[in-house]
């Protein structure tokens, strides 16, 4: 099974608060962190110091993707938000970011294992493939 975290975030977004949201949904959900695959965003935060250095102390690859790549998986998103749209043009970044890279990894279709967490600065989902 392939399961891909799908992260966006406010910029200036701290590591810490990124490593908070991650631990506790998975926590929640019962998922070791270890069974993460990679972690996923829209091409605009490649370059986002916090995104940066969770990949980095998760030693996870990081793989971010342009609203055109996004796009298609709007109508599978738990949640649209108007908000992210209107800075983005995509509706959903984590939700959608997961399941691109969970099927691009697996070749095979994906599904939300964990529907958008949302605090103050970020956005979490997780999607998985099997």
């Amino acid at each position: 099974m392939i399961l891909v975290v799908g992260l966006g975030c406010q910029r200036g977004c701290d590591v810490n608060a990124l490593l908070a949201l991650f631990d506790g949904a998975l926590a929640e959900a019962g998922i070791e962190r270890q069974r993460i695959n990679a972690l996923a965003s829209i091409d605009r935060k490649q370059d986002e110091p916090g995104l940066l250095a969770l990949a980095a102390l998760l030693n996870l690859p990081l793989q971010c993707f342009s609203v055109e790549q996004l796009a298609p998986y709007a109508e599978h998103l738990s949640h649209t938000s108007a908000v992210a749209f209107a800075h983005t043009g995509c509706y959903g970044i984590a939700e959608s970011a997961a399941l691109a890279l969970a099927e691009q990894l697996a070749g095979s279709p994906a599904r939300l294992l964990i529907t958008r967490r949302k605090t103050a600065q970020a956005t979490f989902a997780l999607a998985c493939t099997g």
